[in-house]
């Protein structure tokens, strides 16, 4: 992890926007994993029950460490989908993460976030074009959306949601960033971040 390079390419206040841009990107690559990967901070116990109707095999957790009486770091155990909101409110905030098939809940899994930090990643290859120093990096190479976010791997809280594109640290990836970004009628919006 951090070995790729996260170009900001595209960036609004409408999530399902930025999830169109997203997708567009990834259908540009040559070749997709077969799983996207998906994870989602819950703060209210709607956010929770959404999510679980999009999710039901997703791992659900505590979005944050929590220690118990004696020091130990306690395990979330609670079964989501059979508590009661009561039970569910006492254990917020919560996150969620999933592998899913590429191109199955993505969208979905988009309209039911809240207001919590959340990503979509896709990994795959992008169309190697040695001559302008652009090789593909199965390592690196993907799309990432982050969700209130402007940042790959996460920060501050924003009210907008960031596009990524990710690849390899070599000296094409900044002109590979600008040529999709221009695919989607955008620009690269700032430094190459470190990313997955």
């Amino acid at each position: 992890m951090g070995n790729s390079r996260a170009y900001p390419v595209f960036r609004t206040t409408d999530a399902a926007t930025a999830y169109t841009q997203g997708e567009h990107l990834r259908s540009l690559m040559t070749e997709c994993e077969s799983g996207a990967d998906l994870y989602a901070e819950l703060r209210t116990v709607d956010d929770v029950r959404r999510m679980l109707a999009v999710l039901p095999g997703g791992i659900f957790d505590y979005a944050d460490m929590r220690i118990g009486p004696t020091g130990e770091a306690l395990s979330f155990d609670l079964d989501v989908a059979g508590a009661d909101d009561t039970s569910l409110e006492g254990h917020l905030p919560l996150d969620v993460m999933a592998e899913v098939p590429t191109g199955t809940v993505e969208e979905r899994f988009v309209a039911a976030l809240g207001h919590g930090l959340a990503d979509v990643r896709w990994r795959g290859l992008w169309p190697a074009r040695p001559e302008a120093g652009q090789y593909a990096s199965a390592n690196d190479d993907g799309v990432q959306i982050v969700f209130h976010a402007d940042e790959a791997q996460f920060g501050r809280w924003t009210e907008h949601h960031t596009v990524f594109v990710h690849g390899g640290s070599h000296p094409g990836g900044l002109t590979r960033a600008q040529e999709l970004a221009a695919r989607i009628g955008s620009e690269v919006l700032g430094e190459g971040q470190l990313g997955w």
